[in-house]
């Protein structure tokens, strides 16, 4: 509860010391710099995703590739 009064606080203290609307701009900011760091760890995950998938297909590729090479002889 401390931190609920704590947090009300802090806003009312921004609406009085920059004006109502700076106030929003800045939890417009924060929003998006929230938004922004959950799809920087969602990439992250697709990365680490999509490196697997790549290298097993390198291997995949390349035992292809070496059969084709003893067959094409």
């Amino acid at each position: 509860m401390t931190l609920f009064y704590l947090l009300m606080l802090t806003i009312v203290a921004l609406v009085i010391y920059s004006g109502y609307d700076e106030t929003l701009n800045l939890v417009k900011y924060l929003d998006l710099q929230f938004k922004y760091t959950i799809l920087r760890v969602r990439m992250k995950f697709m990365e680490r995703t999509l490196r697997k998938k790549l290298l097993i297909d390198r291997a995949k590729f390349k035992e292809s590739f070496q059969e084709y090479i003893k067959n094409a002889d």
